[in-house]
């Protein structure tokens, strides 16, 4: 209620675009708000608040959001300014990067994960050679 959880927001106050089980998609979307795929999607999401994936959907794309809660199946990279969930049950392939990972018992995760600050964005465009201090580890 006081500072807690803030992401939950948007979907009490904002739009929600839903594609719906049956339904598939090639395309482009932009929505504002949230955006929920319980069918199946090909293409590119355009920045919405929140992205949920429900049981039943396939999404087929890089992503880019807020947040995202994805029960079903995401093939291809995430980064969510936030937090990214991945339920029971879930497939991920691809690249995570966020700043909160919140991972459920029984999930399918292959690919590499990022977590924290942007800080360290890639190193190995750092321009720092190995003992250099551009190529020294994070500090404590």
């Amino acid at each position: 209620m006081f500072g807690k959880e803030p992401e939950n927001q948007t979907v009490a106050s904002g739009q929600t675009s839903i594609i719906a089980q049956g339904c598939k998609f090639d395309g482009t979307v932009q929505v504002k708000g949230a955006l929920r795929v319980e069918g199946e999607f090909k293409g590119t999401i355009g920045t919405p608040e929140s992205l949920v994936i429900g049981k039943t959907g396939v999404v087929r794309a890089n992503v880019t959001v807020k947040n995202a809660i994805i029960g079903g199946q995401l093939f291809g990279n995430i980064t969510a300014e936030n937090k990214i969930e991945l339920q029971s049950g879930s497939h991920v392939e691809g690249d995570i990067k966020t700043k909160r990972l919140v991972i459920d018992e029984g999930v399918f995760f292959e690919g590499n994960c990022s977590m924290g600050s942007n800080n360290q964005r890639d190193a190995s465009s750092g321009g720092g050679a190995p003992g250099s201090p551009a190529a020294g580890g994070p500090k404590k």
